[in-house]
């Protein structure tokens, strides 16, 4: 064999190792991903694997170390990229360890613990920022059809338990999940699927049936903040596209004939699946949530507590859940808290004004504006959360990749190439 051939040999075998290597890489860091979104899943008892809930919420528990430890497989130097993102969490973060010293509740405690573990993992995949192939929003999308498609078997399942337990609107019984925060996922993952398909990085077969299947469990889950959401968040992204994009202008003009014609013929049902049967007392209090958020802002505080807060929490008052980011914040994390999640998102929003027309400014722009309109009537980043994790994928993507020849060589060259969605 000439010398020629042997080099053209170790060549292509050199070359060959670095692909798997990247492919082991991106494995481990998805697998990371994997625990930090299984970690934010609440468990409710109930389902129809009749797991205890004590084994349920451990395993949700476990998850959190385990995704260091796979991040730490793949970043056994921790080298973390600097970003004004999660400074701002971090911030948070001093808010409440500073509040749980001075509580010493072994509850307080133990969530402070399990934010500063949850953001160490965050940190540790910052080296995976900002790549051409949107690696942690691959990850995500993943994430949250998985979670979508365990809802979806489980209606198939057990449709009267499914949409029996809360009244008529669908939850997970496979994970046991509320109603809110199924629409939450199928939400996300409609608007982010749509985005990519208008930017023309996914196919429109594949985007049609991601679509339709987030959008009919979102219908199914009667959740309105949701479905707001999702309708303003694509508008704002679209928006940011017109100018740039054909494809965006025709699906506006589409858009716009089909829900005109719509609101003049189905008119009526609207009304009535966005009613759910309430009445005016009950649309206006937002379904009684406005009644006792009375009692967070008449909580009896110190000074130290009105700009701290008490320290995390299950995010409730006399039993009852808070479901609102701002006054989750101010009861937790007090003035201060409040602040720092504002910061957030005007970060966000400003970043992504000076990023240049095109997709990664479309997508951060859908996520901010979703977690902005969902924070008045959910909790959503004040502690982990699945909308922290939404947040942590639009700072990714405002970062530039990584200079040097290693880090360009560990990219795919194109969303489509993930396996997530075929090539359009």
């Amino acid at each position: 064999m000439s010398a020629v051939a042997i080099r053209r040999r170790q060549g292509i075998a050199s070359r060959d190792s670095v692909a798997a290597r990247a492919r082991s890489v991106r494995r481990r860091v998805g697998a990371a991903w994997g625990l930090l979104f299984f970690n934010t899943l609440t468990y409710i008892p109930g389902g129809l694997l009749h797991i205890p809930s004590h084994i349920g919420k451990g395993l949700a528990q476990a998850s959190l170390p385990l995704a260091i430890l796979v991040a730490l497989t793949v970043n056994p130097r921790i080298r973390l990229r600097p970003n004004v993102f999660l400074c701002l969490i971090s911030l948070l973060i001093v808010d409440t360890v500073f509040t749980a010293v001075q509580v010493h509740h072994l509850g307080t405690m133990y969530r402070t613990a399990r934010l500063i573990e949850f953001l160490i993992g965050l940190w540790l995949l910052t080296p995976w920022w900002g790549r051409r192939d949107m690696l942690l929003l691959r990850y995500q999308l993943r994430c949250l059809y998985v979670a979508l498609g365990s809802v979806g078997l489980g209606l198939l399942l057990s449709p009267g338990k499914a949409l029996g337990t809360y009244g008529g609107r669908l939850s997970g019984v496979i994970w046991p999940m509320g109603p809110t925060q199924v629409a939450q996922y199928a939400a996300v993952a409609a608007g982010l699927t749509m985005v990519l398909w208008l930017t023309r990085l996914v196919s429109g077969r594949a985007a049609l049936s991601g679509v339709i299947f987030a959008v009919v469990i979102l219908l199914l889950t009667h959740t309105r903040t949701a479905l707001l959401g999702l309708v303003v968040g694509t508008v704002v992204a679209c928006l940011s596209l017109f100018i740039v994009n054909a494809r965006v202008r025709r699906f506006f003009a589409v858009v716009v004939a089909t829900v005109s014609l719509g609101v003049v013929t189905v008119a009526g049902f609207i009304t009535a699946w966005l009613a759910r049967g309430e009445n005016a007392q009950g649309l206006t209090s937002l379904t009684g949530r406005t009644n006792f958020w009375a009692l967070v802002l008449n909580t009896p505080r110190t000074k130290f507590q009105e700009i701290f807060g008490f320290g995390l929490s299950n995010a409730s008052v006399n039993g009852l859940p808070i479901d609102s980011n701002w006054l989750s914040a101010y009861m937790q994390e007090g003035l201060f808290g409040v602040t720092v999640c504002a910061m957030i998102l005007v970060f966000l929003l400003v970043a992504a004004f000076f990023q240049p027309p095109g997709v990664r400014r479309a997508l951060v722009l859908f996520i901010v504006t979703y977690c902005l309109l969902a924070s008045f009537t959910e909790d959503a980043f004040t502690d982990v959360s699945t909308y922290m994790l939404h947040l942590t994928v639009a700072a990714s993507l405002l970062m530039g990749p990584l200079a040097g020849l290693r880090a360009r060589r560990d990219e795919s060259p194109a969303f489509s190439e993930s396996g997530l969605l075929p090539e359009h």
